[in-house]
């Protein structure tokens, strides 16, 4: 066999084992975002200031913005797919989504069914009322009545925060904060227990309703990005990517943007 011919053959075959090597390393989702270089992103889309709807319909916020640098940093389209919030993780597990980031807590009970990159930020639980004997409590416990009628959302860790520390309370499990805000507003329900960047929002967005907030969250929440547990490739990808987006201070730019000037609140419906 030539010389030449021998050393074509020999360097296709290597550039196939490296190419197999490389497919068989990536995940499933890695190699997904590789192949069709669409990255799928699941969100809520009523969770400001993470997620939320412009008057145009689009979404913006702290989570799409991240959203959007991910996929810029991986040099692949986003796509983003809105649902509802208690639809998310099996969204993820269904393969229908290729992270989720929306605003969720980092729980042992969620790191059971998936792996979290972060946390990128803190959060924690306060309440959303017109009740001014409410607004003044300091302890979970105190919201423990039977007669209050407490709204959280569906499969989030506030409704698990309601049923364990206020199991006599009535609760009430919504699908989206608008939905919740409206019936606060309406008198259908004492108190909306939520994420604490939400609840001040709310008293903001709407400052002839007579809403109120705690001035101290009841807990602390680390909040992070789902991926598939059985990806490792990937999880490395990401966390690479938010490790480097934290210290060059990106991160810090987009949390200044979202929580520091309120200026994007008249771009909401």
């Amino acid at each position: 066999m030539p010389k030449l011919l021998k050393q074509l053959l020999l360097g296709g075959l290597m550039t196939l084992t490296a190419s197999f090597s490389l497919h068989s390393l990536a995940g499933d989702t890695l190699q997904r975002v590789v192949d069709f270089k669409v990255l799928k992103v699941g969100m809520s889309g009523n969770q400001p200031p993470l997620t939320m709807q412009n008057r145009e319909g689009g979404l913006m916020g702290f989570d799409v913005d991240l959203a959007k640098a991910l996929a810029d940093a991986m040099k692949v389209q986003l796509e983003i797919v809105p649902m509802p919030f208690g639809n998310l993780m099996q969204a993820l597990e269904d393969d229908k989504v290729d992270m989720v980031l929306s605003g969720l807590a980092i729980t042992p009970e969620r790191t059971e069914m998936v792996s979290f990159v972060g946390p990128y930020m803190m959060s924690g639980k306060s309440i959303l009322t017109r009740n001014s004997v409410l607004a003044k409590m300091s302890g979970a416990s105190e919201f423990n009545r039977n007669e209050l009628k407490l709204l959280a959302l569906s499969n989030s860790t506030s409704a698990s925060f309601v049923r364990t520390v206020a199991p006599d309370a009535q609760l009430i499990e919504i699908s989206s904060y608008d939905e919740g805000v409206d019936m606060i507003i309406n008198g259908k329900a004492d108190a909306l227990v939520a994420d604490m960047p939400i609840c001040v929002l709310s008293v903001a967005r709407f400052p002839d309703a007579g809403l109120t907030t705690l001035e101290e969250p009841l807990t602390v929440e680390p909040i992070g990005i789902a991926v598939s547990k059985d990806d490792p490739q990937f999880f490395n990808l990401v966390d690479n990517y938010l490790r480097a987006y934290e210290k060059t201070g990106i991160l810090g730019k987009i949390r200044e943007k979202w929580f520091e000037n309120t200026s994007w609140v008249a771009a909401l419906p």
